[in-house]
């Protein structure tokens, strides 16, 4: 064995060399030097990631659906068509240059604690009172195509299947269209277990700053995502006087600035970015006639996005007359602020008791396909530690230690529904 085990001996064990080796087995696709994992939604690498969990699925006697965003829902009917159904996962898509254990390491964990509990079940002639559901969304880091959160977004209704099929990347081609190329259009309805519980890495250092292993995000930032024009006059950099320049890329420069700026006076309930900047015609000896500009804008707290929101607004119109060039919205993306499900905070507390450890509260920054379903389902994010607070790029690292320790707490907070039903019910 890998590592030393902590949980009680009634519980299902989780295999730790299978989740190991599973762990590599999905690193491959899309993998490269130094850990880096290029492995965007519905890209040839997504597809060779979503065969291997669909033979995985088959060949564990689970049965495979497909809804037509493409998310992949593996079922384990076993305890009657009455029965809870609950559900885990998260995405195997990354970033470009990103690392390998956001989003495949909890599709991974749930494929290991699903398989420790049937392997238990059998073991101890328990008769089952959940279902469960494995699943794994369809553009959740929103790199190709935006908004992220797609999958859920529909299957949550906070989308509508059109307007996510519509989706173009960069290149024009559609989600539709990508989901056609890779085969991965399917036909089911949309999936509302009675719960939901992702497990995920950190994403920050706040764990490994305070010496713990596990977190609950028990609160959600919301956000608003511009894509914003600035619009000026192509021209050549060597004869056009500076005095008669329309840079659009100079204007997109100065409201950069500005955005930190609203960080700063905002304080520590705002985040700020341009994290992407498109400039055509993006040539050496071209003054930049248009600039793209992907912004972020969050907060927990609806009126100080909304104050930024307003910041933003008069900003750009300011940035855009100070470099004489125009500007345009393209689109505007909201997600909204709010609370994971109080029953599954309380569940993962005291199922983390149970291995002696205590739980660092955190809120969520980032968006996870558990906040879009808390529209229509109790949901939870549970966490282990980022080595340094490392992620979205190529050395993000979760210890195999904590590995194995998330998946062995998800396996059994599952098993607890397993053993008495919908517990949350009962916790109302």
């Amino acid at each position: 064995m890998l590592e030393t085990r902590s949980e009680p001996a009634s519980l299902p064990q989780v295999d730790a060399e299978a989740l190991h080796r599973m762990m590599e087995e999905v690193s491959i696709f899309g993998g490269g030097p130094g850990g880096a994992m290029t492995r965007l939604t519905l890209s040839r690498e997504d597809k060779a990631a979503r065969d291997w969990l669909a033979n995985w699925l088959k060949n564990s006697g689970l049965r495979l659906e497909t809804d037509p965003m493409g998310n992949m829902y593996g079922f384990l009917d076993w305890a009657g068509p009455d029965a809870p159904l609950v559900m885990s996962g998260s995405h195997l898509d990354s970033q470009p240059n990103g690392g390998r254990f956001d989003g495949a390491y909890g599709v991974i964990s749930a494929c290991a604690a699903i398989d420790a509990i049937r392997k238990h079940v059998a073991a101890a002639g328990v008769t089952p009172k959940a279902n469960y559901c494995i699943v794994n969304w369809t553009n959740e880091e929103g790199a190709r195509f935006q908004p992220s959160l797609l999958g859920s977004g529909v299957n949550a209704s906070e989308l509508t299947l059109d307007f996510a099929l519509a989706r173009k990347d960069g290149d024009g081609i559609s989600v539709r269209q990508a989901l056609d190329d890779i085969g991965y259009a399917g036909t089911s309805g949309p999936v509302i277990p009675d719960a939901l519980i992702e497990l995920h890495i950190e994403g920050s250092a706040e764990l490994e700053k305070k010496g713990m292993r596990f977190a609950v995000f028990n609160r959600f930032w919301g956000n608003v995502k511009y894509r914003l024009v600035f619009i000026g006059r192509q021209a050549h950099t060597g004869p056009t006087p500076m005095a008669e320049r329309h840079d659009a890329l100079l204007a997109a420069a100065y409201l950069i600035a500005e955005l930190k700026g609203f960080a700063d006076q905002a304080g520590i309930d705002l985040h700020t970015s341009c994290g992407r900047l498109e400039v055509y015609p993006n040539s050496p000896n071209v003054v930049p006639g248009e600039a793209v500009m992907f912004i972020e804008l969050r907060s927990a707290k609806p009126d100080v996005l909304a104050w930024a929101e307003a910041q933003l607004k008069e900003k750009a119109d300011l940035c855009a007359k100070k470099a004489d060039v125009g500007f345009e919205v393209r689109s505007i993306d909201r997600r909204r602020a709010g609370n994971m499900d109080e029953g599954l905070v309380a569940l993962a507390q005291d199922t983390a008791a149970g291995f002696g450890l205590e739980t660092l509260l955190l809120d969520t920054i980032g968006g996870h396909d558990a906040v879009s379903m808390t529209a229509v389902s109790p949901a939870v994010v549970i966490a282990v530690p980022s080595v340094g607070g490392v992620i979205h790029h190529p050395t993000e690292f979760t210890t195999p230690e904590d590995r194995l320790l998330g998946a062995e707490i998800l396996s059994a907070m599952l098993w607890k529904f397993c053993l008495n039903g919908n517990i949350l019910k009962t916790m109302d």
